[in-house]
């Protein structure tokens, strides 16, 4: 593998590689490959369609589009400007080579370019590799959990054994905290520092006789300004090999996290350490007193 370069597509033509690479991950369903004739006009007013490339070929993409908030929508649209980042796709055989950091760096680029402060999108609570980019990578936050945004028919891979929760991440990129987390200035707690500080493990998961992590029937009290909630690392081998524990751990994140959120904590870090003797994986929950992410 040569040195991988990273770069925006605009020609019509570009487009077409990028197709082909979602089919890789998504196949060939309608509803899941968003097609070359919208990723040229999406690329051309104003979204963007980033591409990883090994020498002359297309191993990486990412896709975004300007949106605002609805939750405000009374507000000038200026008012509620965003990047949404709708997709990304990594050749399979180019994934843990950094290139999903190197394409978020690059569009965290264009939207600072933009004058545009916030970049959002969505991902499955239950996938820790995602989980590690967007948050402990990234420095991004997460303050909503949805329940099947994506609805329950399985449409387009979206939904999963019935359900498609989501956690909505806002990467707030020229937040003093991100700067600090993407050039090294900002100290990484570890999980035993949490522990030690006293922040509880509100769902210390049990490892069964097969070896998979399952949640535990009671909670832990929550105490203090933090809160470290498990999941476990290999969620989608779970959902191969004993797809009724994958849906207990989806009910059981679902209530958690809701919980949390109803109780005004926000998801500000992921961390991946040993406990216990074991690789373990915890969302960090940090109560919110009404620090405004989008100046600090």
């Amino acid at each position: 593998m040569s040195e991988i370069a990273i770069r925006a597509l605009r020609g019509l033509d570009e487009m077409y590689p990028a197709v082909a690479l979602q089919r890789v991950y998504w196949g060939d369903d309608v509803e899941s490959v968003i097609p070359a004739h919208m990723l040229f006009s999406l690329a051309n007013y104003g979204g963007h369609v980033l591409a990883a490339f090994d020498e002359d070929k297309l191993v990486g993409v990412l896709v975004g589009f300007l949106g605002t908030h609805m939750k405000e929508s009374h507000r000038p649209a200026m008012a509620n400007l965003q990047l949404v980042s709708k997709r990304m796709v990594v050749d399979p055989a180019y994934r843990s080579h950094g290139i999903g950091y190197r394409l978020k760096l690059a569009q965290r680029d264009m939207t600072v370019q933009q004058g545009i402060r916030l970049v959002t999108w969505t991902f499955d609570p239950l996938l820790a590799t995602n989980a590690h980019l967007n948050l402990r990578k990234l420095a991004a936050i997460c303050q909503e959990y949805a329940e099947n945004y994506y609805g329950t028919s399985g449409a387009g891979g979206l939904a999963t054994l019935g359900a498609s929760d989501r956690l909505m991440v806002e990467w707030w990129v020229t937040n003093r905290r991100v700067e600090e987390r993407l050039h090294g200035t900002r100290g990484n707690l570890t999980l035993s520092q949490y522990l030690e500080a006293n922040a509880p493990i509100v769902n210390p998961a049990q490892r069964g006789g097969d070896g998979l992590l399952r949640p535990p029937q009671s909670l832990n009290e929550l105490a203090g300004s933090f809160a470290l909630v498990e999941i476990p690392l290999n969620y989608p081998d779970i959902m191969r090999q004993d797809p009724a524990l994958a849906q207990a751990w989806r009910m059981h994140i679902r209530m958690v996290m809701q919980r949390l959120f109803a109780e005004n904590f926000v998801v500000t870090d992921f961390l991946r350490d040993t406990h216990e003797g074991q690789d373990r994986a915890f969302y960090l929950f940090s109560f919110n007193i009404g620090f405004d992410f989008r100046l600090n």
